[in-house]
């Protein structure tokens, strides 16, 4: 993506346009900005975390209003999660993802107000939000999921797993399942267990007040490595939007951009 991440090449641009919702053609007003440039500014905002309001006029994206107006329209469209899902399939199509595991995590929140956030674990005068993550064995990015930050990882084990949408790419149906399910302490439930198990996943989650199933850590390291990805999108960092849809779009495209940039080296 060079220098500049923001700038969306054409073969991006190619995945992105047809998911895009048309244009009305009789719409009032002036003639809109593009939406190739309209993303230009959005991934400005998602790599850089500065308010809507500063959002450099040279980059030719309009204001950061107008920005914003799209990414909220694209989000109701569905547009962000269809690209998460294309990817995801030209991945499955070159064998770059690893059904035979996957992982689950929730690290610390991040913090700031809005819908889905709560007082913060490790700091109860502070809300905030968490981010639960399940990935393949390589690390990429199937589903996250938004929470308050007072939200125990457990709860969302389930959610996650039959969050994960149905990946093609490969002869026969598409693919919603992992083999196993590798999760620390923290997912520790025989309840949660028997229902991995009634789908057909293996749970490798370690027992609390024992010691940590051998050799997890070697193979659980992918979802820390995925998070530090994620955070580098500064905007993911510390959450400002109030909007959880709007939070979520911005995660999407996060998790879309992480899959392009493995199937580019492939």
């Amino acid at each position: 993506m060079g220098t500049r991440p923001w700038i969306v090449d054409d073969e991006l641009w190619a995945l992105v346009e047809p998911l895009l919702p048309p244009w009305p053609e009789r719409s009032p007003g002036p003639r809109p900005v593009s939406d190739r440039l309209c993303l230009h500014g959005i991934l400005f905002v998602l790599y850089n975390d500065i308010a809507w309001q500063l959002l450099p006029l040279e980059l030719g994206s309009g204001s950061g209003q107008t920005c914003w107006r799209r990414l909220d329209r694209w989000q109701q469209a569905g547009a962000f999660d269809q690209l998460h899902r294309v990817l995801l399939a030209e991945l499955n199509a070159a064998g770059e993802l690893d059904w035979s595991r996957a992982c689950v995590d929730g690290p610390h929140p991040c913090e700031k107000g809005g819908a889905d956030t709560g007082p913060s674990p490790v700091d109860r005068r502070k809300t905030g939000s968490k981010h639960h993550l399940i990935c393949d064995g390589r690390g990429t990015p199937l589903k996250i999921i938004t929470t308050a930050a007072n939200v125990n990882d457990v709860t969302q084990t389930l959610a996650l797993v039959d969050g994960i949408p149905p990946v093609a790419g490969r002869p026969g149906r598409p693919r919603r399942r992992p083999e196993a399910l590798l999760g620390d302490k923290g997912y520790d439930s025989n309840a949660h267990r028997d229902e991995l198990r009634r789908r057909r996943i293996l749970p490798v989650i370690s027992r609390k007040g024992s010691p940590n199933i051998k050799g997890i850590g070697k193979l659980r390291y992918v979802v820390k490595q995925t998070f530090a990805l994620l955070h580098h999108f500064k905007r993911l960092a510390v959450r400002w939007e109030h909007r959880t849809e709007l939070h979520d779009a911005f995660v999407s495209l996060a998790c879309s951009l992480i899959c392009y940039r493995r199937l580019k080296k492939t």
